[in-house]
């Protein structure tokens, strides 16, 4: 092991573009996958004829998929089709695809936790359907979303590893790129990334905890 070699700045300042990748695309799918998994959720508590059948078998497929299977097929199926998509581009609609299906999960159940109770009240005092679920039902549904959402949003910045597999310039593939140059650097090097990670998502596993803690 070659700790002194292996941590020289070139090769920290190198890990943490790999780093920069990994959040840019974790950041862009999380926002995405946010938007469309809300969409999906309210489309699902809706019931709406056959649009709600069709939305939960798609989130259930998708739900049951690897998600290496999914970048897969983003990167390598789609150009089959007339598709082609960057490393970056394919990467981020595969864990935006995979993340928006756990997340309109969470979205549905959390709707449904809100009480029946208030839902009536809102709707006797006049409150149309779309305006009982902005104003009343979604507000305190979010608040209890939150933190499984966080720690969703934490699989996710870790699943970014994965596109490592189609050469996404991310924290992992840097890091193998200097583990190439010499066998002494792979366990500094891999213990380095480690830490890199654990940082990243610790710091966002305390927010999920205070989160939490707000709603007890």
């Amino acid at each position: 092991m070659d700790f002194a070699g292996a941590y020289t700045w070139e090769h920290i300042r190198f890990l943490l573009e790999g780093l920069g990748v990994t959040l840019k695309v974790a950041v862009i799918a999380i926002v995405l996958s946010f938007l469309i998994g809300c969409l999906l959720g309210i489309v699902r508590y809706t019931k709406l004829p056959v649009i709600s059948q069709l939305t939960a078998l798609c989130v259930e497929i998708i739900r049951n998929l690897p998600l290496l299977l999914i970048i897969f097929f983003a990167f390598f199926a789609l150009p089959e089709v007339g598709i082609k998509l960057s490393v970056q581009n394919a990467a981020i609609l595969a864990l935006t695809v995979f993340e928006a299906a756990m997340i309109s999960e969470i979205v549905r159940s959390g709707v449904k936790s809100i009480d029946q109770g208030q839902i009536e009240a809102a709707r006797s005092s006049g409150l149309g359907y779309t305006q009982t679920l902005w104003h009343i039902t979604l507000p305190q549904a979010l608040r209890r979303m939150m933190p499984p959402m966080v720690s969703q949003f934490i699989s996710l910045l870790k699943d970014t590893s994965l596109a490592v597999v189609i050469s996404l310039g991310e924290l992992m593939h840097h890091a193998q790129i200097i583990n190439g140059q010499n066998v002494n650097f792979i366990i500094p090097i891999l213990l380095l990334a480690a830490i890199i990670y654990f940082v990243v998502n610790y710091t966002l596993s305390i927010v999920a905890r205070r989160l939490e803690a707000r709603q007890v």
